[in-house]
């Protein structure tokens, strides 16, 4: 793993939240982007290096809105940027991780991505991600 690649905020409303976040961050969102693969609407921002996606339910069933009913608004997951993601899995599989989709996926933002179980990270989702070539 190379360094954190975004933090992942669920949220009831993007027309809400982005005006509080950019606010927040002092900066503009510089992307929105429907997940279909997710059922959620992304917003990203960046502040220097680190960067915050904001995700959106567009289901009421979805897994953000479920989450959102469990838990609140909040944080919902860190992203780690990885080179090669396949071999990533590989390697946090054999190390006894659990990962939530046993091929990468398209995510937002240009990336493939892969999530960890929280139950086996200590309550915390984890999302691997690599940038599609």
């Amino acid at each position: 793993m190379n360094k954190v690649e975004h933090i992942g905020i669920a949220v009831k409303d993007l027309a809400t939240s982005i005006p509080l976040f950019e606010k927040l961050l002092n900066t503009h969102c510089y992307k929105t982007e429907l997940v279909e693969t997710e059922q959620v609407n992304t917003a990203f921002f960046k502040q220097g290096e680190t960067k915050i996606e904001l995700l959106e339910s567009v289901d009421a069933n979805g897994v953000i809105a479920k989450f959102i009913e469990k838990k609140g608004e909040g944080m919902h997951h860190i992203a780690f940027d990885v080179d090669d993601i396949e071999s990533e899995m590989k390697r946090l599989q054999k190390e006894g991780f659990v990962l939530l989709n046993e091929k990468p996926k398209h995510g937002a933002d240009n990336k493939l991505v892969c999530f960890l179980h929280p139950k086996s990270t200590n309550g915390v989702l984890i999302e691997l991600c690599q940038e599609k070539k």
